[in-house]
């Protein structure tokens, strides 16, 4: 594929703007930076960073990770992770490139990072499966993603929202998606999971509903984890 195509694949301009100023104010806000050191907190290795967005995750990444490579599709929000680079104390190479067609060797890294992404990629079970590919057997995935929630009257906004307005306003994002029986049904072992609502206190919008968990690629049958 060529930079070119690589790099419009995915064109959201008003959304990004709008993305990159509100993120920032949810660090703080909403608790964000606390849950990125969660999110984070233990990797090592060489990690691939699936939709890296403006690149607040890249500050909270350990000293033990060797290399990050953040790939983001969108111009604006990819400009702004190039310079969050500058903040993060390991190396980042953040590289144009979609969910579903990964720019990377296959096997090439020890961690797959998800974070808000996983409801706005086109085509979720084919984005996983190059997730899958390009993490070793025995890697680690670390999610913390937004998805289906509350009782059926709010399962129903979700839906309804998905159906017209909010994909247009949110940069494709999908509301009601199952993150976790999506990673689930592409072949990955779930880790311990945490579910949450963001903000904790406050209003519970069709947005609130969280997973903060872990994943793996399973390992070769009669092959022992390292």
């Amino acid at each position: 594929m060529g930079s070119r195509s690589v790099r419009d694949t995915v064109r959201h301009p008003v959304f990004a703007r709008y993305y990159a100023r509100a993120s920032v104010a949810a660090e703080t806000r909403l608790g964000m930076a606390g849950i990125r050191r969660r999110l984070l907190s233990g990797l090592s290795g060489r990690v691939i960073e699936i939709g890296a967005g403006n690149g607040l995750n890249f500050a909270h990444y350990p000293g033990t990770v060797a290399e990050v490579v953040a790939i983001e599709p969108e111009r604006l929000l990819r400009r702004r992770a190039v310079e969050a680079t500058r903040r993060a104390g390991v190396p980042v190479d953040v590289v144009p490139g979609c969910a579903e067609a990964l720019p990377v060797e296959s096997e090439a890294f020890d961690a797959v990072v998800f974070s808000l992404v996983l409801c706005s990629v086109r085509d979720l079970p084919r984005a996983l499966a190059e997730a899958r590919r390009v993490l070793r057997p025995g890697g680690e995935v670390r999610f913390f993603e937004h998805g289906r929630g509350g009782g059926r009257a709010m399962v129903l906004v979700q839906r309804a929202l998905d159906r017209t307005v909010w994909p247009l306003l949110a940069g494709g994002c999908r509301l009601s998606r199952e993150p976790v029986a999506a990673l689930r049904d592409a072949g990955f072992a779930l880790g311990p999971c945490r579910r949450m609502l963001v903000p904790e206190k406050g209003p519970v919008l069709p947005t609130s509903y969280c997973v903060l968990g872990t994943a793996r690629r399973p390992l070769p049958a009669g092959r022992e984890r390292p």
